[in-house]
């Protein structure tokens, strides 16, 4: 999941080098910390979180496959 993150917000930023994506592992769900340069936040969340939905949505669903429950946060 970690790597599916990662690789979705480099395609969108225009710094992909200030990309950090931590794992943070629970006994009940995964939380995927998601950071990003301050100016590269608009292209990540998007329009009224568009584009943020729209990854949680992505995450999500790779999430029920491997029968997990993942939660994203943009930080």
């Amino acid at each position: 999941m970690k790597e599916l993150v990662e690789v979705i917000a480099k395609a969108l930023v225009d710094n992909p080098d200030a990309v950090v994506v931590n794992e943070i592992c629970g006994e009940q769900s995964v939380i995927i910390e998601l950071k990003v340069a301050p100016e590269d936040m608009g292209k990540v969340i998007g329009k009224q979180g568009r584009i943020a939905r729209a990854i949680r949505t992505v995450v999500k669903a790779a999430a029920i496959k491997a029968n997990k429950r993942v939660i994203v946060e943009i930080i």
